[in-house]
């Protein structure tokens, strides 16, 4: 079988050749600061610009570079949507808090496109829509049954399209229906989150990266941080590490589930191959357990396409022709379209399917946005800055929910390869009993 793989391929983001992130000197670390926020993505930097805005110094500590792990890496599918749908929210927090915190994602869209205004942030932005294909004519019927519920949550248009009607968003015959969604965008990522560093650093704050966090001790009112570039003292500390958590913060890591996402960039196609994939077009994922997303990259030139490859790390290598096939299944005439770029980086799952603010021991956090964090995780980091500078006059719906985790779960995902092969077998069931 012919490699997949293009002359020249790269095991590198796509997004990089725009926007790879910055290999300057490391900026120096302050003795002091007001306020430590360790993860430089894009919870740390929307953070960090908003302390800055309301007078308080922070310095963001990042072990990479800034904007390094999935922050750069994602897909640049932007939406305020949560994956709740193994959830039954009402019955976990009550009917009145669950419409709260939806209506509250469902708002962090207009907020990521306030900052982008504000800041004056190239990178692409469009207000795209999304359409979510139907993987059988059972999920389609589930989606049609609350299609009013989430134009009502949302603010924006929300219409089903049966088989007979999907090519007028998807050039393919895989689907048995979808959901157009049109409170949805797109953007660059990379580009974003070095957008969103350049505006925390005009804001004041200080960009330490290539700076290992590697202990956190209470010291006085306040902490000292233990880095592998010295000892900085801060009187208040956030972690906005979501799937890159390591032992530093151990009971932040018992839960979070940490999976790589995997993506593929196909060489450069003929705009009017794009045009008749994507008619609109908008972002694209579809109704499996076990997803895939896909759109074309800002330029119309080529496809983007991602999922779970593997449940264990894998290579981007030998990702590439696992995604090649899934893109193929969905576009036939792709198949001999060769594949330029392969990456991956950890997005950040929790137990409860929720994302998470909160303190414990003193220490804040932000996490966990199963994978929908472009506006979810700048909203929440744009939250907890509030909550450090004591300026949150409304509580938002995501205080200090109940953390769940299992009992000795450390933060090694052991069960994923178990649990992701049980989601791919149902997923296959379910089209055979269609």
């Amino acid at each position: 079988m012919a490699s997949v793989l293009a002359e020249g391929f790269k095991a590198a983001s796509w997004w990089w050749e725009a926007a790879e992130p910055a290999d300057a000197p490391p900026a120096a670390l302050p003795e002091e600061v007001e306020v430590a926020i360790i993860g430089g993505g894009y919870t740390g930097l929307s953070a960090a610009l908003t302390l800055g805005r309301l007078g308080m110094r922070a310095t963001v500590i990042e072990a990479e570079r800034i904007g390094f792990g999935a922050s750069s890496r994602n897909g640049g599918m932007v939406s305020g949507g949560l994956k709740l749908a193994k959830t039954d929210l009402a019955r976990k927090v009550g009917a009145e808090r669950a419409d709260r915190i939806l209506r509250e994602a469902a708002g962090s869209l207009a907020f990521l496109e306030e900052t982008l205004a504000r800041e004056g942030i190239a990178c692409h932005y469009r207000r795209t829509g999304r359409f979510l294909a139907a993987w059988t004519g059972a999920h389609y019927a589930a989606m049609a049954r609350r299609a009013d519920w989430l134009a009502d949550v949302t603010g924006g248009a929300v219409r089903m399209l049966p088989a007979a009607r999907v090519r007028e968003e998807l050039g393919s015959d895989r689907y048995p229906g979808g959901m157009v969604v049109e409170m949805a965008g797109a953007l660059h990522p990379a580009l974003y989150v070095q957008g969103l560093a350049a505006a925390a650093r005009r804001a004041g704050a200080t960009l330490a990266d290539r700076t290992r966090v590697l202990g956190i001790a209470r010291d006085g009112k306040g902490f000292a941080l233990a880095t592998s570039r010295g000892t900085l003292k801060a009187g208040a500390v956030l972690a906005a590490t979501n799937g890159y958590t390591g032992s530093v913060t151990p009971w932040l890591r018992r839960r979070l589930i940490p999976v790589g996402s995997y993506m593929i960039a196909t060489e450069e196609l003929p705009e009017e191959t794009i045009r008749r994939l994507f008619p609109n077009g908008r972002m694209v994922s579809d109704s499996r357990r076990v997803l895939n997303y896909f759109r074309p990259s800002p330029d119309g030139r080529r496809v983007l396409w991602g999922g779970r490859a593997r449940f264990r790390p894998t290579a981007p290598e030998a990702a590439a022709p696992v995604l090649h096939r899934f893109m193929t299944d969905v576009f036939p005439e792709l198949a001999g379209v060769r594949v330029t770029h392969a990456w991956t980086g950890n997005v950040a799952f929790t137990f409860d399917f929720l994302p998470h603010l909160g303190v414990h021991e003193g220490v804040h956090h932000a996490v966990g946005c199963q994978g929908s964090g472009v506006a979810m995780l700048s909203w929440l980091g744009y939250r907890a800055a509030l909550r450090l500078s004591g300026q949150a006059n409304a509580a938002t719906a995501f205080d200090d929910l109940p953390f769940p985790t299992l009992p000795f779960y450390a933060g090694t995902p052991w069960f994923l390869p178990i649990v992701g092969s049980w989601y791919r077998l149902r997923d296959s069931l379910d089209r055979r009993a269609d």
